[in-house]
């Protein structure tokens, strides 16, 4: 992986009373009334505004809230965020009506040195998902820095994410550079055996990804629904399970694709199978070869979980995207929640590297209380998975030394 600047590179020179531009995620959950409902990510990027500010910076937050139409929208406004970052910063948060212009260089202007101030919402500018050099250079006038600390945004070649990248030094944010030293560990330059698990409802969301990793890891398991896919592409009878029946070609490319790279391709071999999908349903673990035609695959069974168990305690990194069966409706979630909590034990115990993404394996690793074993848990969702499919990241290559 390149090397990208950080702000230990930042910090060689003497920032006091320098406008360091930060663009952050404050994209974050709100209530009907605009009450943020949860501070997580304003949690990961607190080291990066708090060591700038300590430093006498006037640090300068930048963020895009919600889909606007391409306008100023009351609904989509950042000034209750400014006043929930305040409190997990521990300090003062200052806010601004625009994110260029008058009202910005004001506030900017009015901001002490070691104070924290919010811009509005990049996206009220049509310019922002267009990366208009224009707005990019309104947004630079107001820094003499550029930080970005929004990893879950930079697979987007934005104004505020790329295009300012450009105008001023630029350098990773704390939170940036956790996230890509993560997935240098994952995927860049991993210890191996790696495995990956792979899961989700559909093969056709995860080509790329699936494609990509066969020619990095040792073994790739495949798990959820797309696991269905897999399994009907050869032959097996899945019931009523879902299934992709229009790219069982494609699945069938990708096992010849993964045994020509010499890499293991995972699929169950005995599922948690019922009737109806609903919590508490009647459920039986049956083989794959042995699937009711009323019935429908849920869930990996205790045979498949212990062959797993073997690949995850000789493995040295485990890379992760995705459930193993339908995790938010019990007793289906048995399987992802074991798998889960080896994986995080194993890692406590220092067997292994673990690094995992995407939003319902957040959700899934959270539920079965295993997101704090793992070495990293990454919230970028949509990045996170475009990284594992080997794409390039406008806003992460903008930062390159």
């Amino acid at each position: 992986m390149a090397k990208h600047k950080t702000l230990d590179d930042l910090f060689k020179t003497d920032i006091n009373g320098k406008r360091v531009l930060v663009r952050a995620d404050l994209n974050v959950p709100t209530d009907d009334k605009g009450h943020v409902t949860d501070t997580t990510r304003l949690a990961r990027i607190a080291d990066t505004l708090t060591e700038l500010a300590g430093r006498g910076a006037k640090v300068i937050v930048l963020s895009h809230f919600g889909r606007p139409k391409g306008g100023p929208d009351p609904k989509y406004t950042l000034a209750p965020v400014a006043d929930a970052l305040a409190k997990v910063v521990g300090k003062p948060v200052a806010f601004a009506g625009d994110c260029i212009g008058e009202p910005a260089r004001k506030a900017v202007d009015a901001l002490p040195a070691g104070g924290i101030l919010v811009l509005e919402n990049t996206r009220f500018h049509a310019g922002e998902e267009k990366n208009d050099p224009a707005l990019a250079q309104a947004l630079a006038e107001n820094g003499d820095a550029y930080v970005n600390d929004a990893f879950s945004a930079a697979h987007r070649a934005h104004a505020s994410t790329e295009g300012v990248a450009h105008l001023l030094p630029a350098y990773a944010g704390r939170a940036m550079e956790a996230e890509l030293d993560a997935l240098e560990t994952a995927l860049g330059n991993p210890e191996r055996p790696v495995v990956a698990v792979v899961g989700g409802a559909k093969v056709s969301t995860k080509i790329a990804l699936l494609s990509n990793l066969i020619k990095r890891v040792d073994t790739l398991i495949v798990g959820g629904g797309m696991a269905n896919t897999f399994l009907a592409a050869q032959g097996k009878k899945i019931g009523k399970s879902l299934c992709e029946y229009d790219l069982l070609d494609k699945a069938r490319e990708i096992a010849a694709a993964a045994k020509a790279a010499g890499c293991e391709l995972v699929l169950p071999v005995d599922v948690v199978v019922a009737s109806e999908f609903k919590a508490g349903a009647a459920a039986q673990t049956v083989s794959v070869d042995a699937v009711p035609e009323d019935k429908m695959i849920l869930d990996v069974g205790a045979d498949t979980m212990a062959y797993l168990a073997g690949r995850f305690e000789t493995a040295k990194t485990v890379v992760w995207n995705g459930p193993l069966g339908a995790f938010e409706v019990p007793p289906f979630d048995q399987g992802t929640a074991a798998a889960a909590r080896l994986v995080g034990m194993l890692t406590k115990m220092g067997a292994l590297k673990s690094v995992a993404g995407g939003g319902d394996t957040v959700a899934a690793l959270n539920d079965a209380g295993a997101a704090e074993d793992f070495t990293y848990v990454s919230a970028a969702g949509g990045a996170f998975l475009e990284w594992m499919e080997g794409a390039v990241l406008p806003g992460v290559a903008a930062l390159e030394a």
